[in-house]
């Protein structure tokens, strides 16, 4: 099948989907109600997977691996840190855990504050082997999850029980203007990239042959990993950390579509991601009654996805 062919049914997908979970259940009397709920859930939703599907594509080019995300950094585990240490400094009737804006402006302010400062560092000493940042990101993740476990063995039950939600990833009680706020970044992060996917393709042929072919590597490589910062911390701050998605969505779109330009997965991988995020919403709603997360399923497909990739490289 062509690949426009796969475009296609891929965005009549998307918005019969979008469309599906939007329109469920409206009438004539309850639409205006509804519909104030499900618009600013939906684009979060849609917003969380462009972010996370973009920057883990632009992420595996960078460091020419199709099994690392930017979760290796420790995003999650810092956004999970710092929901801990508002609760136990400020407590669970603190501002920054009742009301999501200024939650969310910390929240990103850290994550952001953090990478920016780790990318000047590392940098700064015109370094060039982009694993050892890597290794870094997953020495201080372990660091941040060592100290939420040991952070969350002093909270009370009650206090433990409003670190819980932020664990998962949850689309079930969006602020809406926060949601808005967090269009315009996403948006001009998301079309930075599109306009470096030329950069990009040459890139992915290895630093050596782009550095030959006139690409700066260490200036493309800083500017590309501050971008996926922005966007990763945005969506986590946003929704909540979403660990395998990523993987999931640009392997699948790199086994759907035998293409190496970054214009056309970008966008490609954007689409599915929003596909996949939307059903699986609508089947925790409608299906397990939310009896369940988003992220967990995630979770668990995902774990299960990335040992078959890993198993299927070692086989081949």
């Amino acid at each position: 099948m062509r690949d426009w062919i796969k475009v296609a049914i891929l965005l009549l997908a998307c918005f019969t989907s979008i469309a599906w979970f939007i329109g469920q259940g409206l009438n004539a009397d309850n639409y205006q109600f509804f519909l104030t709920l499900r618009l600013p859930k939906v684009l979060a939703i849609v917003l969380a997977a462009i972010a996370i599907s973009a920057s883990s594509l632009v992420f595996q080019t960078i460091t020419n691996n199709r099994i690392l995300t930017p979760s290796i950094l420790g995003f999650d585990s810092l956004y999970l840190l710092v929901q801990v240490i508002i609760v136990v400094i400020f407590g669970m009737a603190s501002v920054l855990v009742i009301d999501a804006i200024p939650n969310f402006l910390l929240s990103t302010a850290v994550m952001i504050g953090f990478s920016l400062t780790l990318f000047h560092f590392y940098f700064k000493r015109g370094s060039s082997n982009v694993f050892t940042l890597l290794l870094i990101g997953v020495v201080c993740g372990s660091l941040f999850n060592s100290l939420t476990g040991f952070l969350t063995m002093l909270v009370d039950p009650n206090e433990f029980a409003v670190i819980q939600r932020a664990m998962f990833a949850s689309f079930n009680n969006i602020n809406a203007e926060l949601v808005y706020w967090s269009t315009i970044p996403l948006i001009l992060c998301f079309a930075y990239l599109f306009l470096s996917a030329r950069k990009l393709d040459v890139l992915w042929l290895g630093q050596d042959n782009a550095t030959s072919l006139g690409i700066n590597t260490q200036r493309l490589t800083k500017q590309m990993m501050i971008v996926i910062t922005v966007m990763v911390a945005i969506a986590t701050a946003l929704v909540g950390p979403v660990l395998f998605f990523g993987l999931i969505t640009v392997s699948l779109t790199r086994e759907l579509f035998k293409r190496f330009e970054h214009s056309f997965l970008i966008v490609t991988s954007s689409l599915l991601a929003v596909l996949l995020l939307v059903s699986g919403q609508w089947f925790v709603e409608k299906v397990l009654t939310f009896q369940t997360t988003i992220s967990v399923i995630i979770n668990l497909v995902g774990g299960s996805y990335f040992m078959w990739l890993l198993l299927r490289n070692k086989i081949n």
